[in-house]
């Protein structure tokens, strides 16, 4: 008789194996990751690790996908909100990702250092569509409330909240190069901020937003937090 499958535990026990997998590339770093260590974190065995990922990069994908899931759930609240005027539910999704990110910074950090790697162009792109899924809707439904409220000027609010998450990837993807290159010293802060300010710059005008209403231009303090991570290394030092 074929074994019943128990969703709950097999929910459960895939859960622990990308709790693993994020400490362990928090603390060691995803390049030095490997299976083995996330057996030995776990006490499992191969054949528990392949019932449920096919590969280290499949890993990593699960956790990436529940990020997504996280950061997304965490902003619906906000979105859903009856008191909040669209500017205000647009901004907050804005800090609410930055909240995000602030709380796992360890491993926000770790992942754009090894985001851009060949390797991981199937784990990009799946991220790509999952943030298309997750975040147009939540778009859709604020910039709707703008156009009813004279905040925005768009014709199409559902097909400019799908340009805006594009716009949104576009920025992830200049900042994470943008932070290999400075890490590398190959480019200079300001040039990060002139980089960010023309996405901030398209943002608004996706939106018909009047310039300076959705506030991007006080966002410089908390990318500056961020790429201060990133300082330059040292002449002959390591990467």
């Amino acid at each position: 008789m074929a074994r019943t499958l128990d969703p709950v535990a097999h929910a459960v026990r895939r859960e622990a194996f990308l709790d693993a997998a994020q400490r362990l590339i928090q603390t060691r770093g995803y390049r030095q990751l490997s299976i083995q260590d996330v057996l030995d974190e776990l006490g499992a065995s191969k054949g528990a690790f392949y019932h449920y990922f096919d590969s280290k990069a499949a890993l990593l994908d699960g956790v990436v996908s529940r990020m997504v899931e996280a950061a997304t759930t965490a902003l619906a609240p906000a979105v859903a909100d009856p008191d909040r005027s669209a500017l205000d539910k647009l901004d907050a999704v804005f800090t609410g990702l930055d909240s995000f990110k602030a709380d796992r910074r360890e491993l926000i950090l770790e992942l754009m250092r090894v985001w851009s790697s060949d390797d991981n162009a199937v784990v990009r792109e799946k991220f790509r569509r999952e943030v298309i899924a997750a975040m147009t809707p939540l778009l859709a439904t604020i910039i709707r409330q703008g156009a009813a409220e004279g905040s925005f000027a768009t014709a199409s609010p559902d097909h400019a909240a799908r340009v805006y998450v594009s716009l949104i990837l576009g920025a992830n993807e200049a900042a994470v190069d943008l932070f290999d290159a400075h890490r590398r010293g190959a480019v200079g802060f300001e040039e990060v901020e002139r980089t960010l300010a023309a996405f901030w710059e398209a943002f608004e005008r996706v939106l018909g937003a009047r310039p300076g209403s959705l506030g991007f231009r006080d966002r410089s303090a908390v990318v500056r937090e961020w790429f201060d991570v990133a300082a330059p290394v040292a002449q002959g030092g390591s990467a």
